[in-house]
């Protein structure tokens, strides 16, 4: 069924942002004493001049408050007990004042002309409610990898995105916190994030509503660095299956499900999608069909089979309508393979389709099955 995107109009009412903008990046931090200085240092050597800086410290047991202190009046700090990370950045918006809003995970950083880059976005386009960019991935030690997010074979999306989000919210692309900047019309209209169920990931929550709100823009050019670090919720040289992160996808996915259905009734969006397990994007099937072959006696979603699940495999994959029909034929293909495979075959499936960096001549083909 094709889905509607919005009002009778079908005109996206943007806010406004003004010129030369005060911008607030709030970093929050838990216990990353040893990278908090290098994410304050890149807000503070930013070319862009008009900017407030809130360091969210949430609970730490670590350096990271006796680093705080030598940062004066530099920094704005909110020193809170530990509620996890959709308590600390309801906490920094709650307290900032900028017009533009970065959200900065502490132990990645900003390269310096991003901010400026990106309010020249925002001033150029009132009706965006993202801006979003490229990341480089970096080590520990603050090195560059070869990786970035998105990987190069990914094609990110611009514009007006309601229809993939009332469609296949999980399957559209986004960037980790850090990869972000929302104006803060947007956030007042759908913050506070909820803090019980978003302790990690709190980024899903409003990645997933801003498009909803107004237009997307990517910037295809490098502005922060992403740290891999051995402690990091997704590591994306990791190419281990973990079952018990996948299970957290899932519910992390219904969750956002519920909110995303909310928003959009309240928009006036119809139809709007269908809270919980029947939002059918092909990742969120996919995860459950890895956990229910993989590991039957820990899944989470009541009445799932291998069959039935390939019956809402296949049902997802032909609603992406941004996919060529072979493109939709390999999905179809992956969850039928999934559904008959013995364990062994199954977990080499799995690897396939949730590590990209597995499958460098695959990831080639697929580009060519994209353009169709």
């Amino acid at each position: 069924m094709a889905v509607g995107t919005g009002r009778a109009s079908d005109e996206i009412q943007p806010g406004a942002v003004g010129t030369q903008p005060l911008v607030s990046v709030i970093i929050n931090n838990y216990n990353y004493g040893r990278f908090l200085r290098s994410a304050i240092e890149s807000v503070l050597g930013q070319s862009y001049s008009k900017l407030e800086l809130i360091v969210v410290d949430d609970g730490s047991t670590d350096s990271s408050r006796t680093i705080l202190e030598t940062y004066g009046d530099l920094v704005i700090t909110i020193l809170k007990e530990n509620g996890g990370q959709a308590s600390a950045l309801n906490a920094g918006f709650a307290r900032c004042h900028g017009e533009i809003v970065f959200f900065l995970d502490s132990d990645d950083v900003l390269l310096p002309t991003i901010v400026q880059h990106v309010v020249r976005v925002f001033e150029a386009d009132a009706s965006l409610a993202k801006v979003h960019y490229r990341m480089a991935v970096i080590d520990v030690f603050g090195r560059h990898t070869s990786s970035e997010k998105p990987p190069q074979h990914i094609t990110m999306l611009d514009g007006d995105l309601r229809r993939h989000y009332l469609t296949f919210p999980d399957d559209v692309w986004r960037l980790p916190t850090s990869g972000n900047a929302f104006p803060a019309w947007l956030l007042r209209r759908i913050c506070p994030i909820p803090e019980a169920e978003y302790l990690v990931c709190a980024d899903t929550y409003f990645t997933h509503l801003a498009p909803l709100f107004g237009r997307v823009q990517f910037l295809d050019d490098v502005g922060a660095c992403y740290r891999l670090h051995g402690g990091n919720s997704y590591e994306v040289a990791d190419t281990m299956l973990n079952l018990t992160r996948i299970r957290r996808d899932i519910t992390l996915s219904c969750q956002t499900h519920k909110h995303l259905s909310r928003f959009a009734h309240a928009q006036g969006f119809a139809p709007a999608p269908n809270p919980a397990h029947e939002i059918l994007s092909v990742s969120y099937i996919v995860n459950r069909m890895i956990s229910v072959k993989l590991q039957p006696m820990r899944h989470i979603v009541p009445g799932d089979t291998p069959a039935r699940l390939l019956v809402l495999g296949i049902q997802a994959s032909m609603r992406r309508f941004d996919v060529s029909p072979p493109l939709k034929g390999m999905y179809i293909l992956w969850f039928a393979l999934m559904a008959l495979a013995p364990y062994p075959i199954a977990w080499r499936l799995s690897v396939w389709m949730v590590f990209p960096q597995t499958r460098p001549y695959m990831n080639k083909l697929l580009k060519v099955l994209q353009r169709g």
